[in-house]
């Protein structure tokens, strides 16, 4: 059954940003290839994919590089990226046109809906959310992406040992995403705070531009436990 919605504060504003022409022919010409429309009916992620296979969920995937990196190191499992920058959408098109993925799949569409309405109940063997828009003012905080109503979300989607997988350059984010992991009771710490970079993990420019700055990378690694 498709959970009721309900109205959410969207961690994403929509801004008008430059789409370059590979991104728009890359965007034109390969969202009816690879993208997934959104509907408010839930998807059979085996009927998507053409396999079974563990399916991981990628949240805002930004301009790709990172989610196509690792699709392409695991062709054993299928992605599922969530995004709604169409320069950030274009771009992964790209990789996947370039590296010849079929292993990605994209969902233009805030994330909170899509996982409401599109994506069934213990189908997910990893969740990724890497680099969230901090919103660092404090008057902002409740605009955050990783909030415990979304966190629950997610938790009910993975299956039992699946992981939810979280990284961010901002201190005093990270540990909010701790505290909020940590007291979701279908999520048990796979460290004993945070955890060491997963090897599946690439640097991105975000984290390279946060070690620049001096500002340490944290990554929260939660499994569901149950």
């Amino acid at each position: 059954m498709i959970e009721a919605k309900r109205e959410h504060i969207r961690s994403f504003v929509l801004r008008q940003g430059r789409v370059t022409q590979a991104q728009e022919r890359h965007h034109q010409e390969g969202m009816p290839l690879w993208g997934i429309a959104y509907r408010p009916v839930l998807l059979d992620l085996d009927v998507v994919f053409g396999r079974a296979a563990p399916k991981i969920l990628e949240i805002g995937f930004g301009m790709g590089e990172s989610t196509a990196a690792i699709a392409a190191e695991h062709p054993e499992n299928d992605y599922l990226g969530v995004e709604v920058h169409t320069p950030g959408v274009g771009g992964l098109l790209k990789e996947i046109a370039e590296r010849r993925l079929t292993n990605v799949r994209i969902v233009q569409h805030d994330a909170v809906e899509v996982l409401r309405a599109m994506i069934p109940l213990s189908s997910l063997a990893g969740v990724q959310v890497f680099f969230p828009d901090p919103w660092p003012k404090k008057r902002h905080h409740k605009r955050r992406l990783l909030q415990p109503a979304l966190v629950h979300l997610l938790a009910e989607r993975l299956v039992p040992g699946g992981t939810l997988h979280c990284a961010t350059d901002w201190e005093e984010y990270a540990q909010q995403m701790l505290a909020v992991l940590a007291a979701e009771s279908l999520l048990a710490n796979t460290a004993v705070d945070f955890a060491a970079r997963p090897a599946y993990r690439p640097l991105t420019k975000f984290e390279t531009r946060g070690l620049r700055l001096g500002h340490g990378v944290r990554d929260v690694v939660f499994r569901r436990s149950i």
